[in-house]
């Protein structure tokens, strides 16, 4: 596996505007996204409610992140977000950008999400 995986809800109206920016801006190529609900989850040693909460990147090495940190792995590979990459090492900065990422993650309801998941966070 040469290719970074972005695992994200494919159901989700929302997140699957977000995935289709970043392809259209993966200019190298260097992104597979699947939904988790076609993804084989258990090769990628994330878990169906993880998936569900969270959106993750698998570097080739097989190394996983999910939220905000996937968010800062995206950024560094896409060459249309990686001058602004550099945010992401400001001291504090994932701490922010993890309280962000969960904001928007239970909000996504509002945003244009009909998935299972989006209803969950709605209540």
């Amino acid at each position: 596996m040469w290719r970074w995986t972005l695992i994200y809800d494919g159901q989700c109206d929302f997140c699957r505007r977000q995935v289709e920016i970043a392809l259209r801006w993966d200019v190298n190529r260097r992104i597979d996204a699947v939904p988790f609900q076609a993804a084989d989850l258990g090769r990628y040693g994330v878990s169906r409610d993880a998936a569900q909460d969270a959106m993750h990147v698998v570097a080739p090495s097989g190394t996983v992140w999910r939220g905000a940190a996937a968010a800062r792995e995206l950024s560094r590979l896409i060459p249309r977000t990686r001058l602004v990459s550099w945010l992401f090492a400001m001291p504090g900065a994932m701490i922010v950008a993890e309280r962000t990422y969960r904001k928007i993650a239970r909000r996504r309801h509002r945003l244009g999400c009909e998935s299972a998941a989006c209803r969950r966070g709605a209540a």
